[in-house]
């Protein structure tokens, strides 16, 4: 019994944080090497595999927290961030699921090449995104948005609170882990594939939001639009969301980015980033999360002010630097690049 308890007491406290969970905002963590230690694939179009990640020495990994990701920096020079879909209390390995896109930047596609033995560099794991198990919760996911969805669903199902789950996808066979979500938690979680039940509406998605509850939701933006437009219409008091992509612009102004390396000033539409169009003239311009909050495309500003979008940043660093991936500007800027 006694060891039962320890057991409990370190899952329960990695699965309910205390703070806003804002652990992006922290100095940049150290870097890890680590191995490949299991690849599977977990949908059954084979487009999405998980990938287990260990110490070389076997040494115990930091603790995370349902909603996590890892910085992954791959031999390429990519970096992306992968949520952490594995279990809190495993203390010896952290396990992330990608799925391939051929026609995406080439993350996905060369984390599919890797193969058992294989080492990669991580930082984190950093939390945009915290769960806390306490009320009544419905979680939703789209596609491979189930990934921190399906850490916190084994959190809450632990921790004995009321939830249910929906996970909506293109096709049953796209979408991962679907075996396990039946066989292991039955009827709190509703499988809804599009080419079985038509793209879902707001009732579809928010039909189950528990009056006085939360809800978490993590997919791709029509389904985070949808969430977001009809969320005020339901009895919850909180929604949580993570977004799979870079979010929609809101009062965009055209602007002006000048490379200080070329000279060339280019111009930025009211509903694209800097980035969109930094990368048609330097697609090797580094760049991840696209949403302000990883600092890969942190950039020096030589000259210009911008209108800084994220929360990433410092203060002092906010007068030499920028996030192009958000920021904008009223007028010119002159970048280092």
């Amino acid at each position: 019994m006694g060891l039962l308890k320890v057991l409990v007491d370190r899952y329960v406290g990695v699965v309910a944080p205390l703070g806003s969970g804002t652990g992006h905002l922290a100095q940049p963590d150290p870097e890890m090497r680590l191995t490949v230690s299991r690849k599977e694939v977990v949908a059954a179009d084979g487009d999405v595999v998980q990938l287990t990640l260990q110490a070389p020495d076997g040494a115990v990994l930091p603790l995370w927290h349902p909603g996590a990701h890892l910085d992954v920096h791959l031999k390429s020079g990519r970096r992306r961030q992968y949520s952490l879909c594995g279990d809190p209390a495993d203390t010896g390995s952290y396990v992330v699921a990608v799925r391939r896109v051929p026609d995406g930047g080439g993350g996905s596609l060369e984390m599919h090449a890797l193969e058992p033995g294989d080492t990669v560099s991580v930082r984190g794991p950093r939390n945009g995104f915290p769960f806390v198990a306490d009320g009544r919760v419905l979680f939703l996911a789209g596609g491979i948005g189930i990934t921190p969805i399906l850490a916190m669903v084994r959190a809450a199902e632990f921790t004995g609170i009321d939830w249910l789950l929906t996970y909506t996808g293109r096709s049953r066979s796209a979408m991962p882990f679907v075996r396990e979500l039946e066989q292991r938690y039955g009827e709190r979680v509703f499988i809804r594939p599009d080419d079985e039940y038509g793209v879902p509406t707001v009732d579809d998605l928010l039909g189950a939001a528990p009056a006085g509850g939360a809800v978490y939701c993590c997919g791709p933006p029509p389904m985070l639009d949808t969430v977001q437009t009809g969320f005020g219409k339901t009895g919850a008091h909180a929604l949580h969301f993570e977004r799979f992509g870079a979010p929609p612009i809101v009062d965009g102004r055209p602007f002006e980015v000048q490379l200080a390396s070329t000279g060339a000033v280019l111009p930025v539409s009211a509903n694209e980033s800097a980035l969109d169009v930094i990368r048609r003239h330097r697609p090797d311009v580094p760049y991840s999360c696209r949403q302000g909050f990883c600092g890969t495309c942190r950039t020096r500003v030589l000259s210009g002010s911008p209108d800084h979008r994220e929360n990433r940043l410092t203060a002092d660093e906010r007068r030499e630097e920028m996030l192009v991936c958000v920021s904008r500007s009223d007028g010119r800027l002159v970048l280092d690049l």
